[in-house]
Parts: structure tokens; C-alpha cells; sequence
């Protein structure tokens, strides 16, 4: 008997050969197909349009050995196999088909709400990260049980399952969903974004990611601290990026031996210093009370500019100049004394 007429799980050689033969040839055309027009889109991918950018994308994204199950599931048509090859074969085509799928739907909103968004803005930033992953949850959700009802697994009976599952794994998870919807609530209510300079309790740094659990703080010293989102609702967040204007205050003190018509034209020397120095506004500037060793002034004025260098630039100027005053018109800095008195007795 020719090999060709050999029979093999019920079907002859030559019905394997031809389904192997056009498995391979399609896989292949497919695979050959998707490098030159991969190649033939690079160069447009430069331009300014979206559109092309979209379909290499997606044609990256396509994964041949997920297009092969459908492949191999088409060509098997022409055999006649047994139940257990069948359906193994089928359930590879379902895994494949709704696989590849998702993961073009996935891309496709990915690049629909990165692609076409200002993700350069640190307040767009923010929320697109978060969405992106909870949107990518939602679909591949989606396409698992669509795969489950596509292998034959009732669904509805599973969803119901989970529905009571579900509380129970809600009140074990309480403190992961707690911070997911918590990031929730930093996306949407924006308290601060990526970028962002903030203090919490006794964390201080920028901002640099908010992930669904965590939230990621580079501290004015250097180092990475990670806090969760619900502990960063519960506390007191304070946003030093959108500091309007820097208020300062600073306090010196003359000596007690200063003249009072001296003392008494203090506060204008202060206000003319300031009001001379650019982009900072003159607030206030009293004889604030007799200290243990001087007479105590405190001054308060507003740098413009909120940025901490500029206002300690600002106050390195009004200290020098303040300094130049004093020692123009003989007024003398207090500084800790002490008088001792002795009392001879006769």
C-alpha cells in the first residue's frame, strides 16, 4: 500500500500532508506579510498623523502564534479527527482568536487614550496611567469569560458563583480596595498630580507615579517612598505646586541700648529694603516685643515667584542689605548677653 494511503487517527497521509501544508503556508504568508508591511509603515509612522502610527501598533501587537490556532483549526477542517483531537484543536482556536483579540483591543484603547491625549501634562498623566490599567482589567475580564463560554463553561452560572464568592474575597481584600478606590479618587478629584511637590505627614518630595495601590514620593532627600492611597486620602496633603505666592517671616533683634527714634524708624528701613528687591511685596514689619536679651522685630512679606531657591535668594538680599542699613546708621544686632552685678558688702 502507497505511504500516501496510510491511514493515521482516521485519516490518510496525504490528508495530513495537504492540512500541514496549507497550516504552514498560511502561517508563513501570514508572518511574511506582517514584517513587509511593518517595514512598508515605518517610515509614515514618522508623520505627523496618528492613523498610521495606530495600524503599526496593532500589526506589532498581532502575535503569529496566537493566529496560528485559528490557522491549524481551518486547516483540520478536511480531517476527520477524534473527539479529543477535535476539541482540543477547537478550544486552541477559541484560546487563540479571542486571545489576539483582546490584546488588539486592549492596544487599540491604549493607543486611543495615550495616543490622543496630552500625556505630556502631569494633571493628564496622572489619570491616563490609572485608566489605562483599569480599562485593560475590564477587557481582559471580558475576554476570559468569553473564552470560558466559547469552551463550552456556562457563565451565567459562573458569574453567579462569583457574585457570591466575591463578597467573601471583598471582605479578605478590603485593604487592596481600599487603595484601588482610592486612586480612584486621586484621579478624579486631582489633589495632586505627577510633578507635583507635596508633604504628608512626615513625607516631603515629588510626585511620581500614582499606581492603583501605591502611591510613588521621591523625598527632598533622595530616596523612593512608597505610600498607599488610602492612607494619602486620610491625611493632610499639602500641595506645594500650586503655591501661588511664598509667604516669609523672619525675626531679629536690636540691642536695648538703640535709640528709640532709632527703633521707631526700624519697620520703614525694613519695608524700603524689601520693596526694592524685585518680584517680592511688603507685608508687615513691627517692634514685636522686649526679649530676654533685645528688642525683638518681626517682619512678614510675600515672594511672588514660589519656587523655595527664589524666596531664599530674596531673603539672602533683604539680610544683607538690612545688615548695610544698620551699620550706616549705627544701629547694632542683639545677640545673647548676660550683665552680672556685684554687690560688695561692707
Amino acid at each position: 500500500m502507497p505511504i500516501n494511503d496510510a491511514i493515521i487517527l482516521g485519516n490518510s497521509v496525504r490528508l495530513w500532508t495537504a492540512a500541514g501544508a496549507q497550516a504552514a503556508l498560511f502561517i508563513l504568508g501570514f508572518y511574511l506579510l506582517k514584517l513587509i508591511v511593518k517595514r512598508r509603515l515605518a517610515d509614515a509612522a514618522k508623520t505627523a498623523t496618528k492613523v498610521d502610527d495606530f495600524i503599526l501598533d496593532g500589526i506589532s501587537h498581532t502575535k503569529v502564534w496566537l493566529i496560528a490556532f485559528p490557522i491549524v483549526y481551518l486547516a483540520t477542517r478536511i480531517l476527520t479527527l477524534p473527539p479529543f483531537a477535535g476539541s482540543l484543536v477547537h478550544a486552541l482556536m477559541v484560546v487563540g482568536a479571542f486571545a489576539q483579540f483582546g490584546l488588539w483591543l486592549s492596544r487599540l484603547l491604549q493607543f486611543w487614550i495615550t495616543g490622543f491625549h496630552r500625556v505630556d501634562d502631569p494633571r493628564v498623566a496622572t489619570s491616563t496611567r490609572v485608566i489605562v490599567l483599569l480599562v485593560r482589567f475590564a477587557i481582559w475580564s471580558a475576554t476570559l469569560l468569553l473564552i470560558l463560554d466559547g469552551l463550552g463553561y456556562d457563565v451565567t452560572t459562573l458569574l453567579a458563583g462569583f457574585g457570591i464568592g466575591g463578597v467573601a474575597i471583598a471582605f479578605a481584600l478590603q485593604a487592596i480596595l481600599g487603595d484601588l478606590f482610592a486612586s480612584i479618587s486621586i484621579v478624579m478629584d486631582k489633589p495632586f498630580v505627577v510633578g507635583d511637590f507635596i508633604s504628608v505627614d512626615l513625607v516631603s518630595g515629588t510626585v511620581e507615579q500614582v499606581g492603583l495601590k501605591t502611591t510613588r514620593v521621591r523625598s527632598i532627600s533622595g530616596e523612593q517612598v512608597i505610600v498607599s492611597n488610602s492612607d494619602l486620602l486620610k491625611s493632610r496633603v499639602r500641595n506645594f505646586h500650586r503655591m501661588v505666592d511664598r509667604r516669609q517671616l523672619f525675626t531679629f533683634g536690636v540691642m536695648y541700648e538703640t535709640p528709640v527714634d532709632k527703633v521707631a524708624r526700624i519697620p520703614g528701613m525694613v519695608k524700603e529694603i524689601i520693596e526694592a528687591i524685585p518680584e517680592t511685596r511688603f507685608d508687615r514689619a513691627h517692634f514685636k516685643a522686649f526679649g530676654a536679651s533685645s528688642l525683638e522685630f518681626e517682619v512678614v512679606w510675600w515672594m511672588l515667584r514660589p519656587e523655595l531657591p527664589n524666596a531664599m535668594d530674596a531673603q539672602e538680599q533683604i539680610n544683607l542689605r538690612l545688615m548695610e542699613r544698620f551699620a550706616t546708621e549705627e544701629i547694632v544686632f542683639a545677640y545673647p548677653t548676660q550683665t552680672l552685678h556685684v554687690v560688695r558688702q561692707v
